[in-house]
């Protein structure tokens, strides 16, 4: 997608919006907004959290709804935004590819992603589970609502999840004939258009299509080669048909197809850490010798002269049948989906101007089938009941080759400088192809009883029955070089980068359940109280593994066990006046087998792998909060507490400041990263009634406000690789039409706060530093019509 073409697009919606009738807004979306609904709506909510469609209050779990008009007003586009309005959500992405959704610190082990495991926060689209985090980069098109569930989700679920999903509910086509237009404009280039269109084909059938683009320039400016990076560059559309042939029955059928084309994902330099190493091994010896300086140390600069082109070419989309049938004393729901993912990446991963690494490109194409068949309904009036199967097959598969080389600097920061010396341009060209294909099936049983044991009192048993099968086939082989016969030289060579082959299967059945006792204190305050337990499957590593004794594949490492999963939770949901509602809910959450992310010395240091830490515990408490003042001001207001640690991790790769020392450190009792002890958001809208232009609507103002405390930015804590807690602010302000029309003055990052989504230690263990700066302010004007 051109800017050109953006532009064009951009200018036609204008004109659009300028030209089309005015009309009244849907009146789902007016019930959504508090501003136009009575004081009492606030505690009308729906959510489909458990498969079936309840008043959010009812439902004993932890929620958070977030509903389209808000998505809208505040900008949360994707999941990274998604996180300023639910503190308990975190994402973390160096690429969409090495992207991470977690929730209450918990779902994927922090650095590189490994396509062997699977999450633990799942993300479901209208009922479809998406296994690549990379999805969670990408815009979302035509939102309804999205649900937040946070604790373990398998009962109800298709995909087994241990630490939450992420459920979004997009606009269903309707009936009823309706266009929707919107447009935004801002600095750095920013442009997004939005369009959806929807209404009857037949009698009974209706269609919709939506379309969403977004462009902007980068925030980080390429000394070396003039050009700014970090930009976005996304286009997406998604196309659905209602069949009703009859009441009672109804077909989905749904395609969509999204592309992204940045240029990015870049770091920068952010400081420099001393380690153990000799000072001519540590960055500023290296780089005295080459007789080089990056452009900054300062990060907020944003400026860079990394000489690898960055590229984050992506390609996702897929399509899905879903039918809905009452039959019987329930709803018989069935979701057949095929899913594609298509990453064809280029990195810098030196992320200097230095020759080191001259090509990284992890290529890979995924495909996956899924089928999940449910049953929900009443077998009497107390007791209700969720059934359902899934299967689920993927296939993963470099395309062809995943290539990394190594250029005529990288033996000055890989060796020691007595070698580098006597044997110039050894590794220089010496790279490694990889060629690998992964298999993964499962299968799934599960169910939820909702038992009435009196007027007051219910208990929801769950169980699901689960197996795993996988398979692995890993061939690296390495390149280039200085050509030699020398013993010690190859040793050197194979001490950066190895030649390896390995082929893996395993499989695993699982059984886990949890049981809920929700209690009705009142009319306006509902308790409840849960133990579960859980698992994340069995995972294969799929970047390598360490060596045994005599230089072969330890297979035994290839096999990532399974987590454990032990969770108990007591809430408290309440209504305390008309108007308000007050959310409580306390937790504690054990991992044994914790999937994490180490380095392997054994194989070089630029590659790491999966492993097993042995305990992680994470608790904390929560608090949601809305209120409908009055007909003019609404406000909401969310906080979450999580202490994560490691309980027992005795064997963890060493952190940046040791490098050079120990290989292996104990950090039990250590934080987990990603995730802060504090994080809240709060926010809210007032709205005036008035006229402009001789038009009768609303004026608006709104401010959202989110902060995170401090988090470690390191799979083991390294107090140079700590995030500094921050807080952002943005505001809105604008006016509505009473005929569908609306206008917006927005400012993201009101107060051009600086701050870091990240930092890591660059690889080669020189001590440098980079990090992710956020956004800076952008400011700009949405206008959106209805018709």
């Amino acid at each position: 997608m051109t800017r050109a073409w953006l532009q064009f697009s951009a200018l036609a919606t204008s004109l659009a919006l300028l030209a089309g009738p005015g009309a009244e807004a849907r009146a789902e979306e007016a019930d959504a907004q508090p501003d136009q609904a009575s004081v009492s709506a606030v505690t009308e909510v729906i959510v489909t959290a458990r498969r079936r469609e309840e008043r959010l209050q009812d439902v004993p779990l932890p929620v958070s709804v977030v509903d389209g008009a808000l998505v809208a007003d505040s900008g949360s586009f994707n999941v990274n935004r998604l996180k300023e309005l639910i503190p308990s959500v975190q994402f973390y992405s160096t690429n969409p590819r090495n992207s991470a959704a977690n929730i209450r610190g918990l779902g994927a082990p922090f650095g590189l992603t490994n396509d062997g495991i699977e999450q633990g926060v799942g993300l479901y689209v209208d009922g479809v589970y998406f296994a690549r985090p990379a999805a969670a980069t990408l815009d979302f098109i035509d939102v309804d609502r999205i649900e937040v569930l946070r604790g373990p989700q398998g009962t109800l679920y298709g995909k087994n999840t241990t630490a939450g999903a992420i459920n979004v509910t997009t606009r269903r086509p309707s009936f009823t004939p309706q266009t929707d237009l919107e447009l935004s404009y801002g600095n750095y280039g920013f442009v997004q258009a939005k369009a959806s269109i929807t209404g009857p084909i037949t009698e009974n059938l209706a269609g919709r299509l939506s379309f969403s683009g977004t462009q902007r320039d980068g925030f980080i400016y390429n000394v070396a080669k003039n050009e700014h990076i970090n930009d976005l560059n996304n286009l997406g559309l998604k196309g659905q048909l209602l069949y009703k042939p009859k009441d009672g029955l109804e077909l989905i059928l749904s395609g969509d197809f999204t592309r992204q084309r940045p240029n990015g994902y870049a770091q920068v330099v952010a400081g420099v850490a001393p380690t153990l190493r000799a000072a001519n091994r540590q960055w500023a010896g290296i780089i005295a010798d080459l007789g080089y300086a990056p452009p900054s140390y300062d990060a907020f600069d944003r400026v860079t002269d990394s000489d690898t082109p960055w590229r984050s070419t992506q390609d996702l989309g897929g399509g899905s049948l879903t039918v809905n049938w009452d039959v019987g004393p329930g709803a018989l729901t069935s979701i057949s989906a095929y899913r594609f993912w298509n990453w064809d990446p280029s990195n810098d991963r030196d992320f200097v101007g230095l020759p080191i690494t001259t090509q990284s490109a992890a290529t890979s194409r995924q495909m996956q089938w899924s089928q999940e068949l449910r049953y929900a309904g009443d077998l009497s009036d107390s007791l209700a009941f969720v059934v359902g199967a899934f299967a689920f097959r993927q296939k993963i598969a470099s395309d062809p080759v995943q290539t990394q080389v190594q250029g005529s600097a990288a033996a000055r920061f890989l060796l020691a400088p007595s070698a580098q010396a006597a044997t110039p341009g050894l590794l220089d060209g010496y790279g490694q192809e990889t060629r690998l294909s992964f298999k993964n099936e499962s299968a799934a049983l599960f169910g939820q009883f909702d038992w009435r044991v009196t007027d007051r009192l219910r208990i929801l048993p769950g169980l699901r029955l689960n197996y795993d099968k996988k398979e692995v086939f890993y061939d690296n082989q390495v390149f280039g070089g200085l050509q030699t016969t020398d013993p010690a030289l190859i040793a050197l060579k194979l001490g950066i980068l190895s030649p390896q082959t390995y082929a893996a299967d395993v499989d695993d059945t699982n059984l886990s359940g949890q049981v809920t006792v929700a209690y009705e204190l009142s009319s306006k305050a509902n308790a409840y109280a849960t133990y579960a337990t859980s698992f994340k499957s069995v995972g294969l590593n799929l970047a390598g593994v360490p060596t045994d004794a005599s230089g072969k594949p330890a297979l035994a490492a290839a096999v990532v066990d399974p987590e454990d999963v032990r969770h108990i939770e007591i809430g408290l949901k309440t209504q305390p006046l008309p108007g308000l509602i007050a959310n409580f809910a306390a937790y504690e959450t054990t991992i044994k087998d914790y999937q994490a992310q180490v380095q392997n010395a054994a194989v070089g240091v630029l590659r790491g792998y999966l492993a097993n830490a042995d305990e992680v515990r994470v608790r904390g408490f929560e608090f949601d909060g809305r209120a409908v003042v009055d007909e003019h001001l609404n406000l909401y207001a969310a906080l979450a507490y999580t202490d994560a640690v490691y309980t027992s991790f005795v064997d963890a790769p060493a952190p940046l400041e040791l490098t050079g020392g120990p290989a292996a450190v104990d950090i039990s009792g250590s934080r987990l990263p990603g995730v802060s002890k504090w994080a809240g958001s709060i926010g809210g809208e007032y709205v005036q009634p008035g006229g402009l232009l001789g038009r009768s609507g609303d004026y608006f103002v709104g401010l959202d406000a989110s902060y995170r405390s401090s988090f470690s930015s390191s799979a083991t804590p390294s107090e140079y690789l700590n995030v500094k807690g921050y807080g952002l602010v943005n505001a809105r302000l604008g006016f509505r039409v009473e005929d569908g029309w609306d206008l917006t003055f927005w400012v993201r990052n009101l107060a051009d706060k600086d701050y870091f989504e990240l930092l890591s230690a660059a690889p080669g263990g020189s001590g440098l530093i980079v990090g992710q700066p956020g956004d800076p302010r952008t400011y700009g004007v949405t206008i959106g019509a209805s018709f």
